[in-house]
Protein backbone atom coordinates (compact mmCIF):
# COMPACT_ATOMS: atom_id res chain seq x y z
CA UNK A 1 0.00 0.00 0.00
CA UNK A 2 1.48 3.33 -1.08
CA UNK A 3 -0.81 5.71 0.82
CA UNK A 4 -0.14 6.65 4.43
CA UNK A 5 -2.33 7.15 7.49
CA UNK A 6 -1.25 10.78 7.45
CA UNK A 7 -2.72 11.21 3.95
CA UNK A 8 -5.94 9.52 5.11
CA UNK A 9 -6.08 11.85 8.13
CA UNK A 10 -5.62 14.86 5.84
CA UNK A 11 -8.44 13.63 3.58
CA UNK A 12 -10.75 13.15 6.60
CA UNK A 13 -9.95 16.60 8.00
CA UNK A 14 -10.66 18.31 4.67
CA UNK A 15 -13.92 16.36 4.39
CA UNK A 16 -14.93 17.62 7.85
CA UNK A 17 -13.85 21.24 7.36
CA UNK A 18 -14.55 21.57 3.60
CA UNK A 19 -11.42 23.72 3.45
CA UNK A 20 -7.68 23.08 3.10
CA UNK A 21 -6.77 26.00 5.37
CA UNK A 22 -9.20 24.92 8.10
CA UNK A 23 -7.95 21.33 7.85
CA UNK A 24 -4.38 22.59 8.19
CA UNK A 25 -5.27 24.42 11.41
CA UNK A 26 -7.04 21.35 12.75
CA UNK A 27 -4.04 19.12 12.05
CA UNK A 28 -1.41 21.73 13.04
CA UNK A 29 0.13 21.49 9.57
CA UNK A 30 0.97 24.09 6.96
CA UNK A 31 -1.57 24.69 4.21
CA UNK A 32 0.95 23.69 1.54
CA UNK A 33 1.67 20.40 3.32
CA UNK A 34 -2.05 19.59 3.49
CA UNK A 35 -2.52 20.43 -0.21
CA UNK A 36 0.47 18.29 -1.17
CA UNK A 37 -0.75 15.36 0.94
CA UNK A 38 -4.20 15.47 -0.68
CA UNK A 39 -2.69 15.75 -4.15
CA UNK A 40 -0.45 12.73 -3.51
CA UNK A 41 -3.39 10.67 -2.22
CA UNK A 42 -5.56 11.51 -5.23
CA UNK A 43 -2.65 10.68 -7.54
CA UNK A 44 -2.04 7.32 -5.84
CA UNK A 45 -5.74 6.38 -5.94
CA UNK A 46 -6.26 7.75 -9.45
CA UNK A 47 -9.45 9.54 -8.38
CA UNK A 48 -10.47 13.12 -7.55
CA UNK A 49 -11.84 13.04 -4.00
CA UNK A 50 -13.25 16.59 -3.89
CA UNK A 51 -14.93 19.09 -6.16
CA UNK A 52 -14.80 22.83 -5.58
CA UNK A 53 -18.05 24.72 -4.94
CA UNK A 54 -17.19 28.38 -4.37
CA UNK A 55 -14.87 28.49 -1.37
CA UNK A 56 -15.80 24.96 -0.25
CA UNK A 57 -14.28 21.58 -1.08
CA UNK A 58 -17.12 19.06 -1.37
CA UNK A 59 -16.71 15.30 -1.46
CA UNK A 60 -16.91 13.76 -4.93
CA UNK A 61 -18.60 10.41 -5.57
CA UNK A 62 -15.31 8.65 -4.81
CA UNK A 63 -14.79 10.84 -1.77
CA UNK A 64 -18.14 9.71 -0.35
CA UNK A 65 -17.12 6.11 -1.00
CA UNK A 66 -13.78 6.58 0.75
CA UNK A 67 -15.01 8.53 3.80
CA UNK A 68 -16.39 5.69 5.97
CA UNK A 69 -13.42 3.49 5.08
CA UNK A 70 -11.02 6.26 6.00
CA UNK A 71 -12.81 6.78 9.31
CA UNK A 72 -12.49 3.06 10.07
CA UNK A 73 -8.75 3.14 9.35
CA UNK A 74 -8.26 6.16 11.60
CA UNK A 75 -10.40 4.70 14.39
CA UNK A 76 -8.41 1.45 14.32
CA UNK A 77 -5.16 3.42 14.33
CA UNK A 78 -6.31 5.38 17.40
CA UNK A 79 -7.14 2.17 19.25
CA UNK A 80 -3.68 0.81 18.49
CA UNK A 81 -2.11 4.08 19.65
CA UNK A 82 -4.13 4.37 22.85
CA UNK A 83 -4.12 0.65 23.59
CA UNK A 84 -5.68 -0.86 26.69
CA UNK A 85 -4.32 0.00 30.14
CA UNK A 86 -6.00 -3.20 31.24
CA UNK A 87 -8.94 -5.20 30.00
CA UNK A 88 -11.43 -2.85 31.67
CA UNK A 89 -9.89 0.57 31.09
CA UNK A 90 -10.24 2.24 27.69
CA UNK A 91 -8.70 5.48 26.51
CA UNK A 92 -9.88 7.91 23.87
CA UNK A 93 -12.48 10.46 22.86
CA UNK A 94 -16.05 9.75 21.78
CA UNK A 95 -18.33 12.36 20.21
CA UNK A 96 -21.91 12.06 21.51
CA UNK A 97 -24.95 13.92 20.19
CA UNK A 98 -28.05 13.78 22.40
CA UNK A 99 -31.52 15.27 22.52
CA UNK A 100 -32.42 17.85 25.16
CA UNK A 101 -34.44 15.70 27.56
CA UNK A 102 -31.86 12.93 27.53
CA UNK A 103 -28.99 15.35 28.13
CA UNK A 104 -30.69 17.11 31.06
CA UNK A 105 -32.20 14.16 32.91
CA UNK A 106 -30.40 10.93 31.98
CA UNK A 107 -26.86 11.71 30.88
CA UNK A 108 -25.54 13.17 34.17
CA UNK A 109 -25.81 9.76 35.89
CA UNK A 110 -24.36 8.00 32.86
CA UNK A 111 -21.40 10.38 32.57
CA UNK A 112 -20.71 10.09 36.32
CA UNK A 113 -20.65 6.29 36.06
CA UNK A 114 -18.36 6.41 33.03
CA UNK A 115 -16.00 8.82 34.81
CA UNK A 116 -15.81 6.41 37.73
CA UNK A 117 -15.23 3.21 35.77
CA UNK A 118 -13.47 4.55 32.65
CA UNK A 119 -11.59 7.70 33.68
CA UNK A 120 -9.56 7.78 30.45
CA UNK A 121 -12.69 7.95 28.29
CA UNK A 122 -13.36 11.51 27.14
CA UNK A 123 -17.00 12.05 26.21
CA UNK A 124 -17.66 15.14 24.05
CA UNK A 125 -21.38 16.06 24.34
CA UNK A 126 -23.47 18.21 21.99
CA UNK A 127 -27.19 18.80 22.67
CA UNK A 128 -29.45 19.04 19.59
CA UNK A 129 -32.86 17.78 18.50
CA UNK A 130 -33.21 14.25 17.15
CA UNK A 131 -33.08 15.18 13.46
CA UNK A 132 -29.94 17.25 14.03
CA UNK A 133 -28.31 14.39 15.92
CA UNK A 134 -28.89 12.06 12.97
CA UNK A 135 -27.56 14.67 10.55
CA UNK A 136 -24.49 15.06 12.76
CA UNK A 137 -23.86 11.32 12.65
CA UNK A 138 -24.18 11.27 8.87
CA UNK A 139 -21.69 14.14 8.57
CA UNK A 140 -19.26 12.40 10.98
CA UNK A 141 -19.59 15.04 13.72
CA UNK A 142 -20.53 12.35 16.28
CA UNK A 143 -19.64 8.73 16.88
CA UNK A 144 -22.86 7.98 18.76
CA UNK A 145 -26.28 9.57 19.15
CA UNK A 146 -29.20 9.30 21.57
CA UNK A 147 -32.56 10.31 20.12
CA UNK A 148 -36.22 10.42 21.11
CA UNK A 149 -38.64 8.34 19.04
CA UNK A 150 -38.04 6.41 15.83
CA UNK A 151 -35.31 6.54 13.24
CA UNK A 152 -36.35 5.37 9.78
CA UNK A 153 -33.04 6.16 8.04
CA UNK A 154 -31.60 2.93 6.64
CA UNK A 155 -28.08 4.35 7.05
CA UNK A 156 -28.47 4.23 10.84
CA UNK A 157 -28.15 1.46 13.40
CA UNK A 158 -30.93 1.81 15.99
CA UNK A 159 -30.77 0.30 19.49
CA UNK A 160 -33.65 0.92 21.94
CA UNK A 161 -32.61 2.06 25.42
CA UNK A 162 -35.54 3.26 27.57
CA UNK A 163 -39.30 3.70 27.37
CA UNK A 164 -40.65 7.18 28.05
CA UNK A 165 -43.90 9.11 27.54
CA UNK A 166 -45.17 12.61 26.89
CA UNK A 167 -47.92 14.37 28.85
CA UNK A 168 -50.25 17.20 27.88
CA UNK A 169 -49.78 20.04 30.36
CA UNK A 170 -51.68 23.20 31.33
CA UNK A 171 -51.17 26.03 33.81
CA UNK A 172 -53.37 26.59 36.90
CA UNK A 173 -55.37 29.33 35.15
CA UNK A 174 -56.23 27.37 32.00
CA UNK A 175 -59.94 26.56 31.44
CA UNK A 176 -59.09 22.83 31.18
CA UNK A 177 -57.11 22.80 34.43
CA UNK A 178 -59.69 20.81 36.45
CA UNK A 179 -61.06 18.71 33.58
CA UNK A 180 -61.55 15.01 34.31
CA UNK A 181 -61.08 14.26 30.61
CA UNK A 182 -60.05 16.50 27.73
CA UNK A 183 -61.76 15.50 24.49
CA UNK A 184 -60.29 15.65 20.97
CA UNK A 185 -62.64 18.56 20.25
CA UNK A 186 -61.25 20.51 23.21
CA UNK A 187 -57.69 19.72 22.16
CA UNK A 188 -58.42 21.02 18.68
CA UNK A 189 -59.82 24.31 20.05
CA UNK A 190 -56.82 24.94 22.32
CA UNK A 191 -53.78 27.08 21.56
CA UNK A 192 -50.59 25.02 21.63
CA UNK A 193 -46.97 25.84 22.31
CA UNK A 194 -44.75 23.12 20.84
CA UNK A 195 -41.18 22.02 20.28
CA UNK A 196 -39.78 22.78 16.84
CA UNK A 197 -40.19 20.39 13.88
CA UNK A 198 -37.32 17.90 14.01
CA UNK A 199 -37.52 17.43 17.77
CA UNK A 200 -38.32 13.87 18.85
CA UNK A 201 -40.97 15.22 21.23
CA UNK A 202 -42.75 16.98 18.36
CA UNK A 203 -42.62 13.90 16.16
CA UNK A 204 -44.23 11.72 18.84
CA UNK A 205 -46.98 14.29 19.40
CA UNK A 206 -47.70 14.72 15.67
CA UNK A 207 -47.96 10.95 15.29
CA UNK A 208 -50.29 10.68 18.30
CA UNK A 209 -52.74 13.35 17.10
CA UNK A 210 -52.85 12.06 13.51
CA UNK A 211 -56.36 10.78 12.89
CA UNK A 212 -57.58 12.07 16.27
CA UNK A 213 -57.41 15.85 15.76
CA UNK A 214 -57.95 17.38 12.33
CA UNK A 215 -55.97 20.55 12.98
CA UNK A 216 -53.66 21.47 15.86
CA UNK A 217 -53.54 25.20 16.52
CA UNK A 218 -49.79 25.57 17.07
CA UNK A 219 -49.45 29.16 18.26
CA UNK A 220 -45.66 29.21 18.61
CA UNK A 221 -42.69 26.84 18.49
CA UNK A 222 -39.60 26.95 20.71
CA UNK A 223 -36.46 24.84 21.00
CA UNK A 224 -36.16 25.48 24.73
CA UNK A 225 -38.27 23.35 27.07
CA UNK A 226 -37.97 25.92 29.89
CA UNK A 227 -39.51 28.60 27.66
CA UNK A 228 -42.46 26.33 26.86
CA UNK A 229 -43.07 25.53 30.53
CA UNK A 230 -42.84 29.17 31.60
CA UNK A 231 -45.40 30.25 29.00
CA UNK A 232 -47.80 27.40 29.78
CA UNK A 233 -47.72 28.42 33.45
CA UNK A 234 -49.22 31.78 32.41
CA UNK A 235 -52.48 29.98 31.69
CA UNK A 236 -53.40 30.49 28.05
CA UNK A 237 -51.72 27.54 26.32
CA UNK A 238 -51.29 23.78 26.27
CA UNK A 239 -48.14 21.88 25.46
CA UNK A 240 -46.98 18.27 25.20
CA UNK A 241 -43.64 17.53 26.85
CA UNK A 242 -41.79 14.54 28.29
CA UNK A 243 -42.78 13.63 31.83
CA UNK A 244 -39.13 13.88 32.85
CA UNK A 245 -39.16 17.57 31.88
CA UNK A 246 -42.28 18.54 33.85
CA UNK A 247 -42.31 16.20 36.85
CA UNK A 248 -41.02 18.82 39.31
CA UNK A 249 -43.52 21.50 38.23
CA UNK A 250 -46.43 19.04 38.35
CA UNK A 251 -45.51 17.96 41.88
CA UNK A 252 -45.31 21.60 42.99
CA UNK A 253 -48.69 22.46 41.43
CA UNK A 254 -47.29 24.93 38.89
CA UNK A 255 -48.48 22.68 36.05
CA UNK A 256 -51.09 19.97 35.74
CA UNK A 257 -51.15 16.89 33.51
CA UNK A 258 -54.41 16.80 31.58
CA UNK A 259 -56.17 13.44 31.10
CA UNK A 260 -56.13 12.79 27.34
CA UNK A 261 -57.10 9.11 26.85
CA UNK A 262 -57.53 9.65 23.10
CA UNK A 263 -53.78 10.24 22.66
CA UNK A 264 -51.10 7.54 22.80
CA UNK A 265 -47.99 9.45 23.86
CA UNK A 266 -45.50 6.69 24.66
CA UNK A 267 -42.10 6.89 23.04
CA UNK A 268 -38.72 5.22 23.01
CA UNK A 269 -35.26 6.62 23.68
CA UNK A 270 -32.61 4.94 21.58
CA UNK A 271 -28.94 4.88 20.61
CA UNK A 272 -28.10 5.46 16.94
CA UNK A 273 -24.89 5.31 14.94
CA UNK A 274 -23.88 4.97 11.32
CA UNK A 275 -24.54 1.59 9.73
CA UNK A 276 -21.11 1.66 8.10
CA UNK A 277 -19.25 2.80 11.24
CA UNK A 278 -16.34 0.57 12.30
CA UNK A 279 -16.37 -1.40 15.52
CA UNK A 280 -15.74 1.02 18.37
CA UNK A 281 -14.95 -0.20 21.91
CA UNK A 282 -15.62 3.28 23.30
CA UNK A 283 -19.11 3.31 21.80
CA UNK A 284 -19.74 -0.18 23.20
CA UNK A 285 -18.67 0.95 26.69
CA UNK A 286 -21.12 3.87 26.68
CA UNK A 287 -24.02 1.77 25.39
CA UNK A 288 -23.38 -1.11 27.82
CA UNK A 289 -23.03 1.22 30.81
CA UNK A 290 -26.29 2.97 29.87
CA UNK A 291 -28.09 -0.36 29.63
CA UNK A 292 -26.66 -1.42 33.00
CA UNK A 293 -27.95 1.78 34.64
CA UNK A 294 -31.37 1.25 33.06
CA UNK A 295 -31.63 -2.15 34.66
Amino acid sequence: MKYSLKQIAVFDAIASEESVSAAARKLSMTQSAVSMSLSQLESLLGRLLFTRQGNRLVLSHWGHWLRPRARKLLQDAKQIEFGLHDQHLLSGKLGLGASQTVAEHLLPNLIAALDQHFPELRLSLTVENSVQVIQGLLSYEYDLGIIEGRCDDSRMMYLPWLEDHLVVIAGPHHPYYRSREVTPSQLQQAQWLMREPGAGTRRVFDTAVHGVIDTVNVWKEYCQVNVLKALVKQGGYLSALPWLDVEREVQSGELVVLPTPSLQLKRRLAFVWRQDAPENPLRDVVVNEAKRLAR
